[in-house]
């Protein structure tokens, strides 16, 4: 069952902006403990599993497979380390949430300071309609669809395609796409280093691969367990901001507030699936506040009631935002290609 009535709350003029910041400051405060444990039963356990993958494919490669799954859902919870670091979160020190930052971004492939940059923007504009395309799933809507050409359309449907949004698209993103620095302004100079300093690192990686296991097996280690973590953190960055009641709004009206509390849910998980992609699924409340580290989300998802009443759904009901393609501005809802008039669809 999805629930959506958080718009009831976060409209209520007796809770400003100002008070709900500071009913979730309290839970800001970062843990030295806690931070270095999650990094132990995160980044040991996925080095485990890899050298396991390397025994099993001296063996048959078809027995690496079933073992990049677990590897791949640790991989992805060594990203959201990553995410934390870059909101300066996961630690007090930001020299520390820096460095770990760094290093993590060589696992998952990823420019730390770079992506640090532009996943701040997507916070301060996320649900913003005129300020779109920075750090978010691309989202057209229903009158801009129709604008296009038959190319511009056909292009748009097969960018927001399962297959390659979450697939193709998404392994493109972290092993081709962020080893370039196409795009990235000039001035952005620790950004632009990022990117050289983790490319780098990934050469001097593949170096030793060479010398020792071989090139061939660590590719086919290595690659599975990219495809499937590039899927499963892109659906959830998806599924946290595009279902059917999301936010989206001009600059005029859109409202940071409002934005956190109604376009991003609470994707209610598995015990074992929370684990693993550390507690990112109470995104609303990580939109409210970014400095939360995600293993104080969940205690402050607990003991606030009002928040508990935020989008809701289980991993089951996730599975029709797929299907959700446009923001229909009249409707003030997103919609699929099947809710178009059937001759403007085309």
């Amino acid at each position: 069952m999805i629930v959506h009535n958080i718009k009831a709350i976060s409209s209520e003029p007796e809770i400003s902006a100002g008070e709900w910041s500071r009913t979730v400051a309290k839970y800001k405060r970062s843990s030295l403990l806690k931070g270095c444990w999650q990094v132990a039963n995160s980044v040991l356990p996925f080095m485990g599993l890899w050298y396991l993958m390397y025994l099993a494919s001296l063996w048959h490669w078809w027995l690496v497979l079933p073992l990049a799954v677990p590897t791949a859902g640790f991989l992805v919870r060594i990203f959201i380390i990553q995410h934390d670091c870059g909101h300066h979160s996961f630690f007090e020190s930001r020299w520390a949430n820096d460095a770990l930052g760094s290093l993590c971004g060589i696992l998952t492939c990823t420019p730390y300071h770079f992506w640090r940059r532009t996943h701040a923007r997507h916070h301060v504009t996320s649900g913003n309609l005129n300020h779109r395309g920075q750090g978010d799933v691309g989202t057209l809507t229903v009158k801009e669809y129709l604008a296009r050409s038959p190319l511009g359309r056909l292009r748009y449907r097969i960018y927001r395609h399962p297959l390659f949004m979450f697939f193709l698209g998404a392994s493109y993103l972290f092993i081709v796409q962020q080893r370039f620095t196409n795009g990235v302004p000039r001035s952005w100079r620790r950004e632009r280093m990022s990117v050289y300093a983790t490319n780098l690192a990934l050469v001097a990686v593949l170096g030793i691969a060479w010398f020792t296991i071989g090139l061939p097996t660590f590719l086919l280690i290595e690659l599975p367990v990219m495809v499937l973590a590039a899927a499963a953190g892109s659906w959830l960055f998806f599924v946290q901001h595009q279902y059917e009641d999301a936010y989206w709004q001009k600059n005029a009206t859109w409202d940071f507030t409002r934005s956190a509390l109604e376009g991003s849910s609470y994707y209610r998980l598995p015990p074992v699936l929370q684990w693993f992609t550390g507690n990112i699924g109470f995104h609303h409340i990580h939109h409210l506040n970014c400095r939360i580290p995600n293993y104080n989300l969940a205690a402050c998802y607990d003991a606030e009631p009002t928040l508990r009443q935020a989008v809701t759904f289980g991993l089951v009901e996730s599975l029709k935002c797929a299907s959700l393609k446009l923001w229909d501005e009249d409707r003030q809802r997103m919609v699929t290609f099947s809710d178009l008039p059937s001759r403007q669809a085309a």
